[in-house]
């Protein structure tokens, strides 16, 4: 087997991953507007290519083998690289045209990403900007295999070795973030103290068992002999987590910086110490920055800058 003997064409990349994600050749052929002769005979050249079986027929449709499953991860990294180049190219001839694809999470999709996006698309309103929101687990490999050009949110202990870079931006505290007139807000330095056993009386609102947000709070849980709270909603979305804080008693946390800016809600007088935020940009470490991405980052830098300052001295980390 030689990929690199001048049989592989970028054709053959592009079927192998509408294969892989359609899962029968007549639905990626329809995608990749081709006849299915023509995609059948495309894919028969790419595995005749690699001397390895890549799919096998199932009763509704194509298996990848583990041989495809290999490949297809490869396929995209190469595809991703070509569109970049593209608009790479076009983005130097033209200045203000472009794409970049950004992953958030729940940390940079609240105020840093929707202030560095505005003044983007201000500067360079023909550039189309295009948000996914997801938990680590999701993006990080998105991130690596060429989907998204960048991270934006919570930066911690460096993922995946070598292969993503990771630049922090600012540290934001979390609040225990109830409606405005909560029950609990009444028990405040008005009328006593609030403690987080207090809080486990109503039901939460917890971070996902795959976000590091959701480890710091069982580790403070732990370190002081509390259990997790057992009636609880686990979600990442602001939007619903919202809707149900203002709909209920449930308590949740929530980032310093959108509890600013809503009227509607409060934070609980509850130290939580040991339960952070270190805000950021993760990107793959060997990847060529496109001038949609340079701009961007541009952008993200100067609104955090504003941000550490609204904060206060400990937004340093």
């Amino acid at each position: 087997m030689d990929l690199l003997d001048g049989r592989l064409k970028f054709r053959h990349l592009t079927l192998l991953i509408a294969v892989y994600d359609h899962g029968s050749v007549v639905r990626a052929a329809e995608s990749l507007h081709l006849t299915q002769p023509a995609a059948t005979r495309t894919l028969r050249e790419l595995e005749a290519i690699a001397e390895l079986p890549l799919f096998v027929r199932v009763p509704r449709g194509m298996r990848p083998t583990v041989y495809g499953e290999a490949l297809v991860g490869h396929a995209r990294t190469v595809v991703a690289e070509i569109r970049r180049a593209r608009e790479h190219l076009t983005g130097l001839r033209r200045g203000q045209d472009g794409t970049v694809t950004v992953g958030t999470l729940l940390a940079g999709a609240n105020v840093l990403l929707p202030r560095a996006v505005a003044r983007l698309k201000k500067e360079r309103p023909r550039l189309t900007v295009v948000v996914r929101e997801g938990t680590p687990d999701v993006l990080h490999p998105a991130l690596l295999s060429g989907e998204l050009d960048l991270i934006v949110g919570r930066v911690g202990p460096a993922p995946c070795g070598e292969a993503l870079r990771q630049r922090m931006l600012y540290r934001e505290p979390i609040r225990l973030a109830v409606r405005a007139g909560h029950p609990l807000l009444a028990e405040g330095p008005a009328g006593g103290t609030v403690a987080l056993t207090d809080a486990l009386a109503h039901p939460w609102i917890l971070p996902v068992e795959q976000t590091a947000l959701r480890q710091e709070l069982g580790a403070l849980f732990v370190d002081r002999g509390l259990p997790l709270p057992a009636d609880r909603v686990e979600c990442t979305s602001i939007l619903t987590m919202r809707a149900l804080l203002l709909q209920t008693d449930m308590v949740a946390l929530l980032p310093e910086l959108v509890l600013r800016d809503d009227e509607h809600l409060a934070a609980l007088p509850v130290e939580l110490p040991s339960v952070g935020r270190t805000v950021g940009v993760t990107e793959a470490a060997r990847r060529t920055r496109t001038p949609a991405l340079e701009a961007l980052l541009r952008h993200l830098d100067e609104e955090a800058a504003l941000l550490r300052a609204s904060l206060g001295a400990g937004a340093r980390g």
